[in-house]
């Protein structure tokens, strides 16, 4: 608490300082370049840092330098930037001290305008070495709370055929390991995956656009052997390959319902045929996403998906997850104060197993609320509360043990030029 009420008191002190001119941030490198550096300073408060059932509290400060730049040409455009965070806790630090860090470019093409027949191009691609305590929302296929090091790459192509007619191709490779140290944790199982797929659309009207969309998953899982012994064989005598695929074929709607509501909703058909296909799995999948600008201070949006994957818990399972977000944001005191919430639900069942102690399924929820204070050009103050609950169910041996709670309180401040 103490700490808490230092925290609270220096972030008064710069408030006193909200005179300072309200400028544009960053500084201009030539006429089209601009760098945004800054340095973020947070105290955490987490009821639960192992998210387990026993829970164990502490407390963590984080320091995270970095930057973020962009460039803008006439047709086309960079962005990007880099981080490095280290983490230091108040508790468990000989176990639990660790440093992040990370970069991302994102590059857009266009050779015409949005809507106009041409071509368009955008290329991603982001590396980070992330710490188990980043986010504790961050377990919706982008890996589970631990320890772990991600790499994406997206690219995508859209030609606009006419002003009605458009394609797009598109293709991502997707690299994540988790960290496994056998003396703290049960194993994990990253994978390397990439997609290749394509989208036509029909533009109806300036509301309407009829989509159909089709793609391939190619998964090579580092869980060919089993981390819990010597032997690739299970109880059930399977022996797992490292290679998974699937295929998905959809069709839906998208554009705008009026000038402030854009949607894009599909749903069609999936095929994963898990380990070389030691099991096949079929379903009925969706996407969705939907945003509204209510009035010039409120904003929503909801996003909603459903997928099969290798499980990145247990040997020798495959999953469908099927996950729902809502949020809303609302700007005030002239738009320096911004807030947030959203709540994130996300369900796991387990579709096939080796193990029966594996037949469970697992749900988790969470929910954030955020504000943001810009002081001035240079500073600004921010606060969170997040909680999240996670419960299994779903076979006979009963996993109570899984079953846990937790709640995290952040204050920060962060300075940018």
């Amino acid at each position: 608490m103490k700490k808490l009420i230092i925290v609270a008191a220096v972030v008064s002190a710069f408030a006193a300082q909200a005179e300072i001119m309200d400028r544009p941030t960053g500084f201009k490198i030539g006429q089209r370049m601009t760098v945004r550096p800054y340095v973020s300073m947070s105290y955490t408060y987490d009821s639960n840092v192992n998210s387990r059932e026993r829970a164990k509290s502490g407390s963590s400060w984080v320091i995270s330098p970095g930057f973020t730049a962009d460039y803008k040409a006439e047709n086309w455009n960079l962005e990007g930037g880099a981080f490095y965070q280290y983490h230091a806790y108040s508790n468990n630090s000989n176990s639990l001290n660790q440093d992040s860090f990370g970069q991302n470019l994102a590059y857009n093409w266009a050779n015409s305008k949005s809507g106009e027949r041409g071509w368009s191009l955008t290329l991603r691609e982001s590396y980070q070495k992330i710490s188990q305590d980043d986010d504790m929302s961050n377990h919706g296929g982008r890996g589970a709370g631990r320890d772990r090091s991600q790499f994406q790459f997206a690219a995508a192509v859209q030609r606009r055929i006419t002003e009605r007619w458009h394609a797009d191709v598109e293709g991502t490779y997707y690299y994540l390991d988790y960290d496994n140290d056998s003396n703290k944790y049960a194993p994990m199982y990253g994978w390397r995956r990439w997609t290749a797929g394509g989208q036509m659309g029909y533009a109806a009207s300036k509301w309407t656009d009829f989509l159909i969309a089709a793609n391939y998953q190619g998964y090579k899982q580092d869980n060919d052997i089993y981390r819990g012994g010597e032997t690739t064989v299970g109880a059930r005598g399977g022996h797992y390959t490292s290679s998974s695929k699937g295929y998905t074929v959809q069709a839906g709607v998208g554009t705008h319902a009026t000038e402030r509501i854009s949607y894009r909703l599909t749903g069609g058909w999936s095929r994963f045929e898990y380990a070389g296909g030691a099991k096949t799995l079929n379903g009925f999948t969706y996407q969705g996403a939907s945003s509204w600008q209510m009035t010039d201070r409120w904003t929503m949006m909801l996003l909603a998906s459903s997928y099969y994957q290798p499980s990145e818990q247990e040997y020798g399972s495959a999953v469908r997850v099927d996950s729902i977000a809502w949020g809303v944001g609302h700007a005030m005191v002239r738009g320096k104060l911004n807030a947030t919430f959203d709540i994130n639900f996300r369900h796991e069942n387990r579709e096939y197993s080796e193990y029966r102690a594996s037949e469970y399924d697992q749900d988790i929820l969470t929910t954030r609320l955020g504000m943001n204070y810009t002081i001035n050009r240079f500073i600004s103050a921010f606060t969170s509360l997040e909680y999240q609950i996670d419960w299994v169910g779903g076979n006979s041996y009963g996993k109570s043990s899984y079953d846990y709670d937790r709640w995290r309180l952040t204050v920060g401040m962060r300075l940018t030029y």
